[in-house]
C-alpha cells in the first residue's frame, strides 16, 4: 500500500546495541592489557636489572636483586632449611638430607618472572610469588637422615599405669604418641622437590601411635603392695667388692610406674617402670656418686630395675664398670713391674699397647680395665680372696667368711698373677699338657695370655702319669705353675659352691 512502512525484524533492531557492547568489552580488555603492560613496563624500568619485588624462592626474598646477588642470597639463605611437624621447627643443613640447591639456575628462573611472560608481572609486582627452587635430592641419603632424625621428633605413647597420689595408688590414663612417617615425608620430595621446598620448609608427616595398655586399674592392688616399700637400688662394684644402696621413697619412684602387656599374668598386665625416667635417675646418681674412673651401663642398669619391678620386687642390683687406665712410665719400671702393680697379666698390657716389649721413661701406657676379665655377670653375694704373700684363701658368702684355707700359688718363674678375675669354667679333671698334669675339680679363673687356650685356676692335688700324686705336703708354699692349689677335699667344696661369675680377687 502506498505510504505504508515496512516493519523491522526485532533481532535486527538489537544489532547496534550488541555491537556497542562488544566494542565496550574490547575496549576495556585493551585498556586492561595496556594498563598491565604499562605497569610491567614501569616496573621493568624500575627493575631493569633486578628481580621483580614479590619473588621469593626457598623462603628467601629475591626482589630487587640482580641474578648474581640472588644466587648469593639463596646460598646464604639455604645454609639451613626448616623441618616442621605442625608446631615445632628444627633447622638442619640441606646436605644432611641429601638436598643440593642450584642457586644459579634458581636465580635465572626468578629473574625471568615477568620478563619471559608479561602476564606473570602483576603477580610478581603486587603480590608474593613463591618460585620453586631448583634442587636435586639424593633420596637414599634423605631417607637415612630422616630415620636418624626421627628420635628427636617422635614421642612414644604412654601406657596406662599407676601412680601414688597423696598417699593413694590411682590408675593413670594412657596417652597417644607420635612417630615420623618417613615414606610420607619423602613423597613430596620425590614427586616435586622444588615445590615441596618453595618456602624453605619441609613438612614432617607425623602419625599417632597407640599405647598397648589403655586400662591399668586391675594393677592398683598390686601397686599398693610394692609402693608400700622404698625402692633399693644396690650398686655393686665387682672390682672393689663394695656395695652401696640408692634408696628412693615411694612418692619418688612411684612416678616411674606404668603397665605393660604380660601374657603370663592372670591380669594380662604387669607393673613396669618407665625406662627413660629410670635412666635419667641413674645417670644423675652416677654423676654424683662415681668418680671419673667408674661408670654405669645405663641401659643395662635401667633394665635391671625394670626387671625387678616386673617381678614385684623393690630391690634391684646394678653393676659398676671401670674405664681403661693410663700410666706414665717412671724410672726403673718395666712392663712386668707395671702389670704386677696394676694386677693385670703383662701380655694384656702388651696387647693394649700395640704389642710392645719394652717401655721408656715418660711413655704413656694403656692399662686394660679389670672388666676385661669379668666375662660373666658378677655375683654380688659371693667372693673368693687369695693372698699370694700369705698363701691363703678366704671364701665369702653374704659378706661373711664361709671358709679359710691354705693354698699354694705359682713359682716365681711361672707366677700366679694378682688381679680381679672370675670363675669362668668348671672342668671335673683338667689336663695340662705342658706339665703332663691331671688337675681334679678345676675352676678356671683367668687366661694369662689374651686369646690363649690355657687357663690358670683352682684345683686339687694333681697327678702325673695317671698315678703319681703331687704336692700333698706343699700347701702354704709356692709350687704350682700359675694355678692355685687347694686340698682335693676343699677343691671339691669350692667346685660345687662357686658358679661362673663369682669374683676372684688375687692379692700380691
Amino acid at each position: 500500500m502506498p505510504g505504508a512502512r515496512r516493519p523491522v525484524p526485532r533481532q535486527q533492531s538489537r544489532q547496534p546495541r550488541q555491537n556497542w557492547l562488544a566494542l565496550g568489552l574490547l575496549s576495556a580488555l585493551a585498556f586492561g592489557l595496556l594498563s598491565c603492560a604499562a605497569l610491567a613496563l614501569g616496573v621493568g624500568i624500575l627493575y631493569a636489572d633486578g628481580i621483580l619485588p614479590g619473588v621469593h624462592s626457598g623462603g628467601v626474598a629475591l626482589g630487587g636483586l640482580s641474578r648474581q646477588e640472588a644466587a648469593a642470597a639463596l646460598l646464604a639463605g639455604w645454609a639451613t632449611i626448616r623441618l616442621r611437624d605442625g608446631e615445632r621447627v628444627w633447622r638442619v643443613s640441606p646436605s644432611e638430607l641429601g638436598i643440593t640447591l642450584d642457586a644459579e639456575a634458581t636465580a635465572r628462573a626468578a629473574y625471568d618472572i615477568g620478563r619471559s611472560n608479561l602476564a606473570a608481572a602483576p603477580g610478581a609486582i603486587l603480590t608474593r610469588v613463591m618460585l620453586p627452587p631448583v634442587v636435586q635430592v639424593d633420596v637414599t641419603a634423605a631417607e637415612q637422615a630422616l630415620m636418624a632424625f626421627a628420635p628427636q621428633v617422635e614421642q612414644p605413647p604412654v601406657n596406662a599405669g599407676v601412680r601414688l597420689v597423696n598417699g593413694s595408688v590411682q590408675a593413670t590414663p594412657p596417652a597417644d604418641g607420635w612417630s615420623l612417617n618417613v615414606r610420607a615425608t619423602l613423597a613430596p620430595l620425590i614427586q616435586n622437590a622444588g615445590a615441596a621446598l618453595a618456602d624453605g620448609m619441609l613438612e614432617l608427616v607425623m602419625q599417632p601411635t597407640r599405647p598397648t595398655v589403655t586400662d591399668a586399674s586391675p594393677l592398683v592392688e598390686q601397686a599398693n603392695r610394692v609402693l608400700a616399700n622404698f625402692l633399693d637400688i644396690r650398686v655393686f662394684d665387682p672390682v672393689t667388692g663394695d656395695i652401696v644402696y640408692w634408696s628412693l621413697p615411694p612418692a619418688q619412684w612411684g612416678r616411674w610406674l606404668t603397665a605393660e602387656p604380660d601374657a603370663s599374668s592372670p591380669l594380662g598386665l604387669a607393673l613396669a617402670a618407665d625406662a627413660a625416667q629410670v635412666r635419667d635417675y641413674l645417670a644423675g646418681q652416677a654423676n654424683v656418686a662415681l668418680d671419673a674412673s667408674r661408670y654405669l651401663d645405663l641401659d643395662e642398669a635401667a633394665a635391671a630395675v625394670q626387671k625387678a619391678l616386673r617381678a614385684g620386687q623393690t630391690t634391684a642390683t646394678v653393676r659398676v664398670y671401670h674405664h681403661d687406665r693410663q700410666h706414665v712410665v717412671r724410672p726403673g719400671e718395666t712392663i712386668i713391674s707395671i702389670a704386677w702393680d696394676y694386677g693385670v697379666p703383662y701380655p694384656w698390657i702388651q696387647q693394649a699397647n700395640g704389642g710392645i716389649d719394652r717401655v721408656s721413661v715418660g711413655q704413656t701406657l694403656v692399662v686394660p680395665s679389670p672388666d676385661k676379665f669379668l666375662l660373666y655377670p658378677p655375683i654380688p653375694d659371693k667372693r673368693i680372696v687369695v693372698s699370694i704373700s700369705r698363701q691363703r684363701a678366704w671364701i665369702y658368702e653374704g659378706g661373711a667368711v664361709k671358709w679359710e684355707w691354705p693354698v699354694s700359688t705359682g713359682i716365681p718363674s711361672s707366677p700366679t698373677w694378682p688381679g680381679i678375675y672370675q670363675i669362668i669354667s668348671h672342668v671335673p679333671n683338667a689336663y695340662a699338657a705342658n706339665w703332663n698334669l691331671w688337675m681334679p675339680y678345676f675352676l678356671g679363673v683367668y687366661r694369662p695370655v689374651p686369646g690363649a687356650d690355657f687357663t690358670n685356676g683352682f684345683h686339687g692335688f694333681p697327678t702325673r702319669g695317671g698315678s703319681q700324686l703331687l704336692w700333698t705336703n706343699s700347701l702354704g708354699t709356692r709350687v704350682t705353675y700359675g694355678c692355685i692349689l687347694l686340698s682335693t677335699d676343699n677343691s671339691r667344696l669350692l667346685y660345687d659352691w662357686a658358679e661362673e661369675g663369682v669374683v676372684v680377687e688375687i692379692r700380691a
